[in-house]
């Protein structure tokens, strides 16, 4: 069951550098064509689109990505206290 814990623990990790990398993108020009860019958003887009449609941009800036990765923190807290817990 640790193991289950830990791998599920490891995979929210790296869906996080994933979002977070995806997020910077935007700053570039044309970063997001490149071929990591659209692998990046086939990962990356269906988990947003919800934040996207709960949360309207303020202004030209869109804070539907922190709060996207502010849910996959506490998932990740929340996973690993309930690992601590069996």
């Amino acid at each position: 069951m640790d193991f289950i814990f830990s791998l599920l623990s490891q995979l929210l990790s790296i869906y996080s550098w994933a979002l977070i990398i995806y997020i910077l993108m935007s700053w570039f020009p044309n970063a997001r064509e490149t071929t990591i860019g659209r692998f990046l958003a086939n990962i990356c887009e269906p988990y947003l689109v919800p934040f996207r449609k709960i949360i309207p941009p303020i202004g030209m800036m869109d804070i539907s990505p922190i709060v996207a990765f502010l849910v996959l923190n506490f998932a990740q807290s929340g996973l690993n206290t309930l690992s601590r817990w069996i």
